[in-house]
């Protein structure tokens, strides 16, 4: 079977306009596809922004009165129980703390006391502190390639 120069043609035109057909209508399912994805994204994100409105009201609203009582126990505990020439954990720092803890727990909770450690190498001499450097240093590191 012989295929002359008009059947070729043919052949070769509507293989061109199936694929631009194909082609147009991959594009078109494409867009709406995108489309679709970016509204269902910005309902989203409209949902996750009401969400975290709420949730800073609720820790704005959990914090007046744990803060107001942490505040008050934070005066007594600084009067009492901290010597003179230490540094003191604020009220600012009790509120704040107190606010963390009652939005973790969902209740109102109550600090009783509260200090600052001091980091275990503040409270080291000089020469414990060298001499640990030395031994750190001593260390040979393998390069893993």
């Amino acid at each position: 079977m012989e295929m002359n120069l008009a059947d070729f043609v043919l052949i070769v035109v509507l293989v061109g306009v199936g694929s631009a057909l194909s082609y147009a209508g991959l594009w078109i399912a494409l867009r709406l596809n995108l489309s679709e994805r970016q509204q269902e994204m910005e309902s989203q994100l409209s949902l996750l922004t009401s969400t975290l409105k709420a949730l800073e009201a609720r820790v704005a609203e959990l914090s007046r009165p744990a803060g107001a009582e942490a505040a008050g126990v934070a005066g007594a505990a600084a009067k009492e129980a901290v010597p003179a020439g230490e540094e003191q954990v604020t009220p600012e720092t009790l509120v704040v703390i107190a606010a963390a803890v009652t939005a973790f727990l969902g209740k109102k909770v109550r600090i009783r006391s509260a200090k600052i450690l001091r980091p275990a190498h503040a409270s080291a001499s000089a020469w414990s502190q060298q001499g640990r450097v030395l031994v750190h240093g001593s260390h040979s590191l393998r390069m893993r390639g």
